[in-house]
């Protein structure tokens, strides 16, 4: 599932990875199963340079609206996330992120101004205060710099699986670290999905440039993610920079450090990316679609997304049925500018690959052997526009009877 980059190895430790961070999560009652995890915390030794993209839903979680205000002075030393309520479209839902805050600053002894606040779940439900405060000192308590695997746990709401990554990497002769941990499942079309991610790194950068890379990482990874098409309303992705790895402090966009802060920050991003596409609610496949040839990145990206985003197609793919002409469908609906007559499509798995269109036209292809091709669990959708050097991949999955069943009770 984890694709790596040269120049930059795959780590254990998820936001725990880099030099000064601890994590704790613990079952503390707001979700009824007593089994499942439902309070995560990170918290790093010192103050950290932060950053956030939000969800553009204008319908916003009231723990949205907190931490942005929180981190206007791009800083934060903790994070705090509940998970089996969204505490959204609630009238008290903004005092009770605000408490969460100060339950946390209390119990870390840290500034209430200084904690990011997150909650994941259910929209429209009062989220109940006081298994949080009850539990608070225990959360605190579990901290430790191997309690990412809980933290990760802690945050899940449909996800079948735990979602973290990390990287190493240098810079200069300096070893530096960059982590994270995701939820996402269902409910994901990220505008910056419920998708939230939590990164920690021990790179010292201003805060002003770990905005500007986050923002710059998110729009090709996250954002070219769907599993569904609904956009949530709780979507935050969050990074803290401790900066305890020692490097030379990055302040300058052209340097060469920032420009590998930014490759690492993809690396652990667009493993995330898969992750969340891949553990979509009822899936069984991994869809990329590989854009290539395209007269800009706005259009690739366009074409990208508009293919994996098609339910038709999701349909097609959960089918192992090679109907290209779904694919040629979306191509032509999104609001790309292309020559639908230069568009070639190949499928290709593990098991090979078969052209299925060329110059806009189908082609003779073994039904056969698209089976063999679709039948793997990662199936990629690669489409040349003939029309440029630009490029762009965007990350779904197939659409399977488990999505409308997940989703036909999940309040109930």
């Amino acid at each position: 599932m984890s694709i790596n980059y040269k120049g930059f190895e795959a780590c254990e430790g998820g936001v725990c990875a880099a030099k000064g961070f601890k994590a704790s999560g613990i079952h503390c009652g707001i979700r009824k199963n007593k089994d499942k995890k439902d309070l995560a915390l990170i918290y790093s030794e010192k103050i950290c340079s932060a950053a956030a993209v939000y969800t553009q839903n204008k319908v916003k979680g009231a723990p949205l609206i907190v931490t942005k205000r929180n981190l206007e002075n791009g800083k934060a030393q903790a994070v705090i996330c509940n998970s089996g309520n969204a505490n959204t479209c609630n009238a008290d839902g903004e005092q009770k992120a605000i408490t969460m805050c100060k339950l946390t600053a209390s119990a870390l002894g840290i500034k209430a101004s200084d904690v990011v606040v997150a909650s994941t779940g259910v929209i429209g439900q009062i989220l109940p205060i006081e298994p949080i405060a009850d539990n608070m000192n225990k959360l605190a308590k579990a901290l430790c710099e191997n309690g990412n695997l809980d933290a990760a746990e802690a945050i899940m709401t449909t996800d079948t699986v735990k979602k973290e990554f990390a990287v190493e990497f240098k810079l200069g002769d300096t070893v530096c670290k960059l982590g994270g941990m995701a939820k996402g499942s269902g409910m994901i079309h990220p505008n910056m999905a419920t998708m939230l991610c939590f990164l920690t790194t021990d790179v010292d950068i201003s805060d002003k440039l770990l905005a500007k890379a986050l923002k710059a990482v998110v729009d090709d990874t996250f954002n070219m993610v769907s599993v569904d098409g609904d956009t949530s309303t709780n979507d935050n992705c969050v990074i803290l920079a401790s900066g305890l790895s020692g490097n030379k402090h990055i302040s300058e966009p052209d340097s060469e450090d920032y420009k590998t802060f930014v490759n690492a920050l993809y690396v652990v991003l667009m493993n995330l990316s898969r992750m969340i596409a891949a553990d979509g609610e009822g899936a069984t496949k991994l869809l990329e679609c590989v854009v290539t040839g395209a007269c800009d990145v706005k259009n690739a990206k366009t074409v990208a997304k508009s293919v994996i985003t098609s339910s038709l197609f999701k349909c097609a793919m959960f089918g192992k049925d090679a109907n290209w002409g779904r694919i040629l469908c979306a191509i032509g609906y999104s609001e790309a500018k292309l020559n639908i007559n230069g568009v070639e499509v190949i499928l290709s798995s593990k098991a090979g690959s078969v052209q299925v269109c060329k110059d806009g036209f189908g082609v003779e292809f073994s039904e056969e052997k698209a089976l063999k091709i679709l039948s793997e669990d990662e199936i990629k959708i690669i489409v040349n526009l003939s029309d440029g050097d630009a490029k762009a991949v965007a990350w779904g999955c197939d659409l399977t009877y488990d999505y409308v069943k997940i989703n036909g009770d999940y309040r109930t």
